[in-house]
């Protein structure tokens, strides 16, 4: 398994990247067969006063299947990977119950390629397009773009995507109907489902 260690805004010491991959091998050595790459990234960003989100780290679990990602803000380096590595445990093991609870419905080789953002527009002074939309002035409006690349999904598997990435709704297309659909948390282990009908 090949781990790298980046920083942004900030420098990465052989010592900590050392620690980092030493972690992550006791972590995730059930799945060393399994996962390919796994990217850790820390992030410098201005704390403004709160200095508990002074470093935030990313952790990545590029493997034969989803993409499994974690996060954690801290006031430094080791401290934001704990609680990256922490969050990340947590997810793999919640989509463990869920697999044991739901024997058989998942498809171990479901590409999960995240692919780059495609460039933003250059803004015009006054009058802008964002996201497909004509904005005029300097409106509160702000959009994110990102592709990806999927195949249709059960429902039973866009959960266990959910729960890889460690988000709070998933976007996919169901397998059964074709429909675009949107699986939620609620509370706790519940969950719902949005299908949109288009016409």
């Amino acid at each position: 398994m090949d781990v790298i260690v980046t920083g942004r805004r900030c420098s990465i010491n052989d010592d900590t990247r050392d620690v980092v991959a030493r972690k992550l091998e006791e972590s995730i050595s059930k799945l060393r067969d399994r996962v390919i790459r796994t990217e850790v990234e820390f992030t410098a960003q201005d704390a403004k006063g709160d200095p508990s989100s002074a470093v935030r780290c990313e952790i990545t679990l590029r493997a034969k299947g989803p993409v499994v990602r974690a996060s954690g803000s801290a006031e430094d380096k080791m401290l934001a990977f704990d609680k990256a590595l922490d969050r990340l445990r947590s997810q793999l093991r919640r989509a463990a119950d869920r697999r044991k609870n739901r024997r058989g419905l998942r498809v171990q080789d479901l590409p999960a390629v995240e692919r780059p953002a495609a460039p933003a527009a250059e803004p015009e002074p006054e009058v802008r397009q964002v996201a497909g939309l004509t904005v005029q002035g300097d409106g509160p409006l702000v959009v994110r773009e990102k592709t990806f690349a999927t195949s249709p999904l059960t429902l039973a598997q866009a959960l266990d995507e959910m729960e890889l990435v460690g988000h709070d709704f998933f976007l996919f297309q169901d397998a059964a109907t074709g429909q675009p659909s949107v699986v939620y948390r609620r509370k706790a282990y519940n969950y719902g489902v949005i299908h949109l009908e288009v016409t």
